[in-house]
């Protein structure tokens, strides 16, 4: 409360009683006084704004609380009593808590159907956990662009089960996951996370790119034991109900990313990835389904070409055996390759809409790949990428070379 109130007099000697601030207004008069560190990320401005006095007065504005004022005690004694009737009683405040998770129990959370969807690697595995509606926690991870995250949602939809799906960054704190106070039409409530919804509701929470995360995520070790969990910001304890999951999704194993393929990636605590019950590994699709996604992303988009399709997996499947033996450093996803034929259905032309979907790779690995695709296209025996024009052009080489440069196909 001290840190509050000296905050308070530092933006009041510099813009005045009553002033009308923006967020940007009290980050640069703090950082000036070297005082910003109470308020340095989005949540702990958010919850300076709402438990000060602060109010909204327009789109980003917010005017500065005055201390005589009866207003701001007004505010302050309201907040109080949010914390202790929310524990003692049912009467107004933990109804306004309550209903904000009211209005999500009239959302429809069943994740809507993928056309063209195609079941591949552990898919029956993962389905069955869902169908099951045990507490299982799973931990899913693979290279980027191998549907994850995508089966996860479509799973859910033929099962008309429930995902409230949670995207995590480095930033994401305790306040993203379980919940916080906001500022509200002026007044200061307690606004349920994620994971409380998900709890409240007994469906599945996904943590989407988990790897992401900080240590911050271990506030979720409760929740990882199937266990209640203790929000001390209003004093209640949230019982999971029956149906309740939580499934993972990373491109690492939570061990951080050595080549440096996956930037921000973090090594995750061990106590935390040892409550996910099972760690499945998801491949790219083999080549026959991979085959059948294509066709049904070209239905899906309405230019049908059996030919690109099997020029495509072709590719795809030569230059992934390259990249694992070491050949090259840019693997296409099948995620990219849906990007081709979208990109087919909107340009008709098939060399234009590769080139614009691996132009984010270096120029000898874009002119690479798309040598590779016209010597497909043409009919040629390919093996694999490498360094050199010759191991692409023999025919009778069929080793592979010792920095793993050309693959047998």
């Amino acid at each position: 409360m001290e840190t509050k109130n000296e905050l308070i007099m530092i933006l009041t000697e510099e813009f005045g009683k009553d002033a009308i601030l923006t967020r940007k207004d009290i980050i640069n008069c703090l950082d000036s006084k070297g005082m910003l560190e109470p308020v340095n990320s989005a949540g702990a401005m958010t919850r300076f704004l709402g438990q000060s006095g602060f109010e909204k007065v327009g789109y980003g504005k917010y005017q500065l609380p005055n201390s005589s004022s009866k207003k701001t005690t007004k505010v302050a004694k309201t907040k109080k009593t949010v914390v202790t009737k929310t524990v003692k009683t049912d009467n107004e405040p933990k109804e306004s808590v309550v209903n904000l998770m009211a209005n999500t129990e009239t959302q429809n959370l069943i994740p809507s159907h993928f056309e063209g969807f195609v079941s591949w690697g552990h898919c029956p595995t993962i389905k069955k956990v869902i169908q099951s509606k045990m507490f299982y926690p799973v931990f899913i991870t693979g290279l980027s662009g191998n549907g994850k995250t995508l089966m996860v949602e479509e799973l859910h939809a033929q099962l008309k089960r429930e995902l409230i799906r949670v995207n995590i960054t480095i930033e994401t704190d305790e306040d993203d996951l379980l919940g916080g106070f906001r500022l509200i039409n002026g007044e200061t409530k307690f606004v349920p996370g994620p994971v409380i919804q998900a709890m409240e509701r007994g469906c599945t929470l996904l943590l989407d790119e988990c790897d992401l995360g900080s240590n911050k995520l271990l506030a979720l070790q409760p929740v990882l034991e199937g266990k209640g969990v203790f929000l001390k910001k209003i004093n209640k304890w949230v019982t999971p109900k029956p149906g309740f999951n939580v499934i993972a999704t990373a491109n690492t194993k939570g061990q951080g990313s050595d080549d440096g393929r996956f930037v921000g990636t973090n090594v995750l605590n061990e106590a935390f990835l040892e409550r996910f019950a099972v760690t499945i590994e998801q491949p790219y699709p083999s080549s026959s389904v991979e085959k059948k996604i294509i066709l049904g992303s070209m239905t899906k988009y309405g230019n049908m070409d059996e030919k690109f399709a099997e020029n495509l997996t072709v590719w795809a499947e030569v230059i992934r055996k390259t990249f694992y033996d070491g050949g090259v450093d840019e693997i296409i996803s099948t995620r990219r390759l849906d990007h081709i034929v979208k990109a087919f259905s909107i340009f008709k032309d098939k060399m234009k809409s590769i080139e614009l979907c691996v132009s984010r790779f270096d120029d000898d690995t874009k002119d690479s790949f798309m040598d590779l695709y016209t010597k497909i296209d043409a009919g040629e025996d390919v093996q694999g990428i490498s360094d050199s024009d010759e191991d692409l052009d023999d025919p009778e080489d069929e080793t592979v070379n010792e920095d793993g440069g050309a693959v047998n196909y």
